[in-house]
């Protein structure tokens, strides 16, 4: 069977190289035979997540034996449009934003609903049925495109305009970050929560110079207050 041909027991994870995505990679790799990755370049200023991708998958994968014959291809593409198009601290953008209200500034308004469409056009033509992504309901930053009625309302219309079965996977959806971590233990032991910690980067200022208990970042963004808090409540558990 070739790779562009259907493969039922295959999945596409969207990876970003940060540890919410590291963690459903190595649950996608304990639930499919066949897993590829793809990530965006969207003129994120943590780019630093994407120079650690190949590190982070290959170090995964390398944990068991039969990850490492289920990892699979991996695709990067451009996305920047939507950094021009959703200005946002996250995108280094200054232009003032009317957002609705309790929404962040670090939100980019409609970067998951392009991500995972673009995911679902690439897992077309790859054969792939379902997809997994990071995204959480319980212990996230606000943003609307990380709910759950949002993933189950874009696989509706993913599938309406494709005439498809795709299936969006969120293996993370109900989990705090403790239990994201206490995932990647059950996942692959301490090795998996070392790569986690070491290799992974999820700072949105891209601070890659500061080592901490939890692993590299500033600790003052909001992604390092979630993974720092998370990550000393796993440890007491």
């Amino acid at each position: 069977m070739s790779s562009e041909s259907l493969n039922r027991s295959g999945a596409l994870v969207a990876f970003s190289g940060g540890q919410d995505s590291a963690t459903c990679l190595a649950w996608a790799l304990d639930n499919f035979d066949h897993v590829e990755t793809v990530g965006f370049r969207y003129g994120q200023v943590h780019d630093i997540e994407m120079s650690v991708r190949q590190s982070v998958r290959e170090q995964i994968a390398s944990l068991k034996e039969n990850w490492c014959s289920r990892l699979s291809d991996d695709h990067v593409y451009d996305a920047a449009v939507i950094a021009d198009i959703s200005q946002s601290p996250l995108t280094g953008g200054s232009e003032a934003i009317l957002r609705s209200e309790n929404l962040p500034d670090t939100f980019v308004p409609g970067r998951n609903l392009l991500f995972l469409t673009m995911s679902a056009a690439l897992a077309y033509r790859r054969g792939l049925k379902p997809i997994i992504t990071g995204v959480c309901e319980t212990d996230f930053s606000g943003y609307p495109d990380c709910r759950d009625d949002t993933i189950k309302a874009l696989q509706v219309a993913i599938n309406l305009g494709t005439e498809a079965r795709f299936v969006i996977h969120t293996p993370l959806m109900w989990l705090d970050k403790a239990q994201t971590w206490a995932l990647a233990e059950q996942l692959g032991g301490d090795a998996l929560v070392g790569v986690i910690r070491r290799e992974t980067h999820t700072c949105y200022r891209g601070d890659r110079t500061h080592f901490h208990d939890w692993g590299y970042g500033c600790g003052d963004c909001p992604a390092c207050v979630l993974r720092s808090s998370g990550w000393k409540k796993f440890v007491a558990a």
